[in-house]
């Protein structure tokens, strides 16, 4: 495994012929979620089922919020609300809201995928590009309000972030194909919302693979098998 900058990020980069991310193969991008360490998405790349010439990046976040004692954030949360919030039994609905620090996000991961074309000598259209949680939104967001070509994207446990400004944006991107998966005992993120986001993905014209499952926060093994199906047909492996 490589550890590399592109575009000011912290990489890990892996697969390929050499699994060192060696080789001229498609590329995935998966981006964690708030508060995990920059590595914690790279175990993937060994359980997942596609062939061995795909090449994988693992971008760390930017940020370091003193209170994620070494995790990293794409933006930044308000934690001891959100903890208030839960400690009341209540759940703000920000579904509305455009985090602070969600374009700042956004343009790390478009620079992100610029140097990833350029370092690794693929085409847009050879990179799915995703992640979880956070990392799930952020990628969604650059998928919608970025022009540029993708072979496919996968949202894990994420939820729907402005409506106003995705929604209209979705048809844009009809036929790409997305699988999405979601816990249906999800604490941090509601299985509702999830729902709505899929519903409108699919109205849309996107091509959507979708799994469910009996769990919560997680990325389980029916997730693993969807995401590996989403790799391999999208990018005709």
């Amino acid at each position: 495994m490589q550890t590399t900058k592109i575009a000011g990020l912290d990489v890990r980069i892996t697969g390929g012929t050499d699994r060192e991310g060696g080789g001229d193969g498609p590329v995935v991008v998966l981006l964690h979620g708030f508060g995990a360490p920059g590595d914690d998405l790279v175990p993937l790349w060994r359980v997942l089922s596609v062939p061995r010439e795909v090449r994988f990046v693992f971008p760390e976040a930017p940020l370091a919020p003193r209170e994620l004692g070494g995790g990293r954030a794409w933006w930044p949360l308000d934690l001891v609300a959100m903890q208030a919030e839960r400690a009341r039994g209540q759940r703000s609905d920000r579904s509305r809201q455009e985090p602070d620090g969600l374009a700042a996000a956004r343009e790390h991961v478009i620079a992100l995928l610029d140097g990833v074309e350029e370092r690794l000598g693929v085409r847009g259209d050879q990179i799915v590009l995703g992640g979880f949680s956070q990392g799930a939104m952020v990628s969604c967001d650059v998928a919608l309000r970025a022009d540029r070509p993708l072979a496919g994207l996968a949202l894990l446990s994420t939820t729907l972030l402005c409506p106003q400004i995705w929604e209209p944006r979705m048809a844009l991107r009809k036929g790409l194909p997305v699988f999405q998966s979601h816990g249906r005992r999800d604490e941090l993120l509601p299985f509702e919302a999830a729902v709505v986001l899929r519903d409108l993905l699919r109205e849309a014209g996107c091509a959507l693979d979708w799994v469910e499952f009996n769990g919560g926060h997680e990325v389980p093994q029916p997730v693993l098998e969807g995401l590996s199906k989403l790799i391999n047909t999208s990018l005709a492996l």
